[in-house]
């Protein structure tokens, strides 16, 4: 199990429905249908955790980047939305 050190310094357990619901959340602002929500944020998910497989520990910031460098891969605007929009959506 990968364990994840937050931004404040403290540490849980890797949660992959965190990745699925911040993936999702940039493709409902990018106007996606929500099938394709679906889809792009189980292949992100599946993706990121294949990437940590190997990791005992990580923080959050890498894993951030490590979901936008696979999203670029895949869809440049999606990859924006993700960077830019996300972090404001969860100081509302």
């Amino acid at each position: 199990m990968v364990t994840v050190v937050k931004r404040k310094g403290h540490s849980e357990a890797f949660d992959e429905k965190k990745v699925y619901g911040s993936v999702y959340a940039a493709c409902a602002s990018a106007f996606y249908t929500e099938l394709t929500c679906e889809r792009v944020a189980s292949e992100m998910t599946r993706r990121i955790k294949s990437k940590l497989a190997k990791k005992k520990q990580v923080n959050s910031h890498e894993i951030r980047k490590l979901v936008t460098e696979v999203l670029k891969k895949k869809d440049k605007q999606l990859a924006f939305f993700y960077e830019h929009y996300l972090p404001n959506l969860k100081k509302l």
